[in-house]
């Protein structure tokens, strides 16, 4: 038999699918539509302090919308990505090992795709 508290979602599976709503929608959402759009019986207020956080990381902006806001991810889901590839870097001090270590680990093909990028420059 499992408890309530193994039936919840972990707050990173919380945000991955509030972020999925957010790109699938076409305009900013309120805290009540991101709920609706994930249905599951989650309250609206753990769907306000998800979005709340998420704004907080600075992967979200916000606009005021009556008395409360609407939502819209600041990044697609792959410079989402790059994003958060970037803090990571940052939070190291000695930069050329981690990339060095980083181009390592690369698999051949990634690192074919990664040369390209590089000589074809930004």
């Amino acid at each position: 038999m499992s408890s309530e508290k193994d039936d919840r979602r972990s707050a990173g599976a919380l945000e991955a699918a509030v972020m999925a709503a957010l790109w699938t929608a076409d305009a900013a959402l309120t805290p009540a539509e991101v709920q609706a759009e994930l249905g599951a019986g989650l309250a609206r207020t753990t769907v306000t302090t998800i979005l709340s956080r998420l704004h907080e990381k600075g992967t979200l902006e916000r606009q005021r919308q009556g008395r409360g806001y609407a939502y819209r991810p600041i990044q697609d889901p792959h410079g989402l990505t790059a994003l958060r590839m970037h803090g990571e870097l940052d939070r190291d001090s000695d930069r050329e090992t981690v990339l060095a270590r980083f181009v390592a680990q690369l698999d051949p093909d990634d690192e074919q795709v990664l040369r390209r990028l590089l000589d074809e420059g930004p």
